[in-house]
């Protein structure tokens, strides 16, 4: 189960990396006409269009619960619960342009509380994730994967608040504006706390 989880999100994050290369204006575009029909269906309590919600987000979600550093059991559970309290609360999404800043703002809510009921926040180790799947970097170069292997190490031991918003604007492809609304802190924090973690990961591959 776990292999099949862990091949499930290694096709994923290839297949998001080949379909935003191949042409990413075009996409983008293609992506908010979508967001836009679909937030307007959701505000209606189209029922339908929560499972297309489920349907286009939760391999998204779930490896974002995965990046903070839950396990893949917790972050399943997680990802559900996620996706129950946006529904809950579907009539706080505005619009479109609203949808990703919204559910991920849901999803690390999520996050945070279990963190805060388990008495504190553990750092651990990002599981069974190669960074070269997700965008920021691509190399078949021995050399590469162990910088790939050392720059996966650091990015899981940051802070929380680097780690959130570099795992949000970097690995879950979110714009400024999405992972500050995200992270539930203005886009120049954001800037500032995204600054601070590549400035400790370029310390670390000096």
């Amino acid at each position: 189960m776990a292999k099949n989880a862990k091949s499930a999100e290694q096709e994923f994050e290839l297949a998001h990396l080949i379909k935003v290369q191949r042409n990413p204006v075009s996409e983008r575009e293609y992506q908010q006409k979508n967001r836009d029909s679909l937030a307007a269906r959701l505000r209606d309590g189209d029922e339908k269009a929560a499972q297309e919600l489920v349907d286009l987000y939760y391999w998204q979600i779930y490896l974002y619960m995965r990046r903070l550093g839950h396990n893949h059991q917790l972050s399943e559970d997680l990802t559900q619960e996620s996706f129950l309290n946006a529904w809950r609360h579907i009539g706080q999404l505005r619009d479109g342009k609203a949808l990703n800043g919204w559910l991920y703002r849901i999803a690390s809510n999520v996050s945070r509380l279990h963190w805060r009921t388990q008495g504190g926040r553990k750092e651990v180790s990002i599981e069974g994730f190669n960074v070269q799947h997700t965008g920021v970097v691509a190399s078949d170069e021995a050399g590469h994967s162990e910088q790939l292997e050392r720059l996966e190490s650091v990015v899981a031991r940051l802070p929380m608040k680097l780690k959130q918003v570099v795992v949000l604007h970097y690995m879950q492809d979110l714009t400024i504006a999405e992972a500050a609304q995200a992270a539930g802190i203005r886009q120049g924090t954001c800037k500032s706390r995204l600054n601070r973690a590549l400035k400790i990961l370029r310390k670390e591959f000096v």
